[in-house]
């Protein structure tokens, strides 16, 4: 059995284009337990809470439920539940999850297969984090599931996956998409305007896919932006975002009291994007609206400049 492509196929609800990572964050958070007790169980009422705040935060903007993943998964042969009655999910529902004793662990054939090949492990991992999320969460991702991984071992692996090749040969990254992306707008943060070179080469500066490329966000220019590492790393997690009017979005769930937080993000509400430069057309509506649709949490800040709205 190919696990590799098992993942990769993982059947995800799909409806205009709407972010659904609930069962690759608890297949995550299931190989994170693994690794750290290979026979241990996760029931149901212990881990709720903690896989509702890994969804809050990795998850759609909108609220969701764990409950949805912890049956489902068990369709795409990596992950089954007991109850106190026996094997098989009672169902989806969050009270009858609780009620039954529900608990779920990886597949008995998935677990064996780790056990013989413990470096699978890691490459599960990559191919979860590459086909469902942007590379600037990657690290956090996997401190906030437990998982212990060199993930530098497995780079490129999406394109080596037998169930992801169909799908790599459609879209391989395309490596000149920095280059064009902070050339377009002249080696400057397009939310800060930070600048900082070392030697002639930029440093601390970053090409930001708007619409995430592990959803079929193109490498093209007009859905990138030149961000900073913080604001890159803000705008992927919904902190920032981009309005009408190419204007910053601030989320009004950020809290920061500190004179950082104010002068680093809070004083960048309703402030104009910088950049791209004269003849290259900025981040395309389409990429805006599903950034601020899909990635954006909660309700912009309000700003002095009427302009600056979703």
């Amino acid at each position: 059995m190919d696990w590799l492509e098992r993942v990769a196929k993982l059947r995800r609800w799909t409806n205009n284009d709407v972010r659904a990572p609930h069962k690759p964050l608890l297949l995550l958070y299931a190989l994170g337990s693994f690794q750290r007790d290979a026979d241990g169980e996760l029931r149901y009422s212990a881990v709720e809470e903690e896989l509702k705040r890994l969804l809050e935060e990795y998850g759609p903007s909108h609220p969701t439920t764990p409950a949805y993943p912890f049956h489902h998964l068990v369709s795409d042969g990596v992950w089954e539940v007991r109850t106190d009655q026996g094997p098989g999910s009672p169902g989806s529902g969050v009270r009858v999850l609780r009620s039954s004793g529900a608990a779920g662990r990886l597949a008995p054939e998935l677990r064996a297969a780790l056990r013989k090949e413990p470096a699978l492990l890691g490459r599960l991992a990559r191919v979860l984090l590459d086909f469902h999320f942007p590379p600037s969460l990657h690290t956090d991702l996997c401190e906030a599931v437990g998982l212990d991984l060199d993930l530098a071992g497995t780079e490129g692996l999406v394109e080596g996956v037998p169930g992801g090749r169909e799908r790599a040969a459609r879209r391989h990254r395309d490596r000149r998409m920095r280059e064009l992306v902070l050339t377009a707008y002249e080696f400057q943060c397009a939310f800060c305007g930070y600048d900082g070179m070392l030697g002639t080469s930029a440093v601390g500066l970053e090409a930001a896919h708007v619409r995430w490329w592990s959803y079929d966000g193109p490498d093209e220019v007009d859905n990138g932006l030149c961000l900073c590492s913080l604001h890159h790393k803000l705008f992927d997690k919904g902190v920032l975002g981009l309005g009408e009017g190419h204007r910053v979005l601030v989320s009004q769930r950020f809290v920061g009291r500190s004179e950082a937080s104010r002068q680093h993000v809070l004083a960048l509400t309703g402030r104009p994007v910088v950049g791209p430069q004269a003849g290259i057309a900025p981040v395309a509506d389409r990429h805006r609206k599903w950034h601020a649709e899909q990635v954006f949490r909660g309700e912009p800040r309000q700003s002095p400049n009427p302009l600056s709205t979703v």
